[in-house]
């Protein structure tokens, strides 16, 4: 199995509009995003984002936030545990909150789901977005699924 991680975020007219710009700010902002739970197959491989086809349908774990309160800040996060029989992903976000809290509280969350499963975690990796709200804000943070069908 294979995931990138990805991060965007943005200001846009509308709250819809700075959700999409987001996404395009991550790269996938030209696909279908189809949300899926947590779990990751044996050995996953983090690679960088390839490029995508336009409408093509794209599992991915998904955290955003969008406020339209200027000076709120926004976190996206997501965090990856990956071990050798599985892997486990998580999501978080936050409004006014502290970029390194909603970071702890996504690592605490991820080893908790790999502890429970009794394995070992070989790697962890957490990317977050953050932005302090202009007008119309967004962030988004996200795991997507890699397959040949979406390349390309």
């Amino acid at each position: 199995m294979k995931i990138a991680i990805v991060s965007g975020k943005a200001e846009g007219p509308t709250k819809l509009n700075a959700f999409d710009n987001a996404l395009s700010e991550a790269g996938i902002g030209d696909v279908n995003l189809i949300k899926v739970s947590s779990m990751l197959g044996p050995n996953t491989e983090l690679i960088p984002l390839p490029k995508l086809k336009p409408g093509a349908m794209v599992n991915c774990v998904l955290s955003e936030v969008t406020s339209k309160k200027k000076g709120n800040i926004i976190n996206a996060c997501v965090a990856v545990a990956i071990g050798d029989r599985l892997g486990c992903v998580v999501e978080t976000t936050g409004i006014n909150d502290k970029e390194d809290g909603i970071k702890e509280e996504a690592i605490n969350m991820v080893k908790y789901m790999m502890n429970k499963r009794n394995v070992e975690i070989k790697d962890l990796i957490v990317e977050t977005s953050t932005h302090t709200v202009e007008n119309k804000g967004s962030v988004i943070a996200s795991v997507v699924y890699i397959n040949d069908d979406i390349i390309e």
